[in-house]
């Protein structure tokens, strides 16, 4: 009874040490049975990450019940988490799905108009040809029209050129304001933010927002790093949950 009771003590400290040893994992990444370069293989469990050859090929540290994450820009995503099994075979296929290309432009039909320019010489003659026309000026009939009164027509003009230069200025803003969420768009997948972050769908843009305005987004443009992104994400989604709790509290 001693003897098989130490035997399975044994195997099972045996097998618990073989658990969690390192293993080198290697493994393939295709679509449609052609190897994707460049994919993003990342171990969320181990925060380290790796990147496919030009083969499709790769290799990782992993162990058993760590979560591998596969990350391309024009593919969906793939979970897998790793087993005993996945391990001790060592030559792991991953199938990617590629994404449905966006229609970008739709051009119905092509009219081309006579462009109409108006300089200040015209908008005088208008502005005397309606002078000429006023019941006021020579009947002494007020026709609604308020004398030398104000050039709407050229005022106009000038508030346009001012706002244009005001609206040329807030592109410029908004553009160095948005680099992160540029970031987040290119690299990160939509289905990232409700399998991995638990988010719903329309909570997704008010996160971005939410991690938008935090100082430290802005250093990930300096460093474009998936797994660096991915765990500024990470950081911020405890925060924007305890955030959204105490909302509704």
């Amino acid at each position: 009874m001693k003897v098989t009771l130490l035997t399975i003590i044994s195997f099972l400290t045996y097998q618990l040490g073989i658990s969690q040893t390192e293993k080198l994992l290697h493994g393939i990444v295709l679509s449609n049975n052609n190897p994707l370069n460049k994919v993003e293989v990342i171990n969320k469990t181990a925060k380290t990450s790796s990147r496919t050859n030009d083969l499709g090929g790769f290799s990782i540290l992993v162990q058993v019940n760590d979560s591998l994450l596969f990350f391309s820009k024009d593919y969906f995503f793939t979970r897998l988490k790793i087993t005993p099994e996945i391990i001790n075979h060592d030559n792991l296929t991953v199938n990617m799905t590629i994404k449905a290309e966006e229609l970008r432009e739709v051009v119905v039909t092509s009219i081309k108009f006579d462009p109409v320019h108006s300089s200040q010489k015209n908008i005088d003659d208008i502005k005397l040809a309606k002078d000429n026309r006023s019941l006021q000026k020579y009947t002494g009939v007020n026709d609604g029209t308020i004398t030398n009164g104000m050039d709407f027509a050229r005022m106009g003009t000038g508030l346009f050129n001012l706002f244009k230069k005001d609206k040329q200025g807030e592109l410029k803003k908004k553009t160095s304001e948005t680099g992160f969420k540029k970031l987040v768009a290119a690299s990160i997948p939509y289905a990232f933010f409700t399998q991995e972050l638990k988010l719903k769908p329309e909570e997704k843009d008010l996160f971005i927002d939410f991690c938008d305005a935090d100082p430290r987004s802005a250093k990930l443009l300096e460093n474009n790093n998936i797994l660096t992104t991915m765990d500024f994400l990470y950081a911020k989604n405890e925060m924007f949950k305890k955030e959204k709790q105490e909302f509704k509290n």
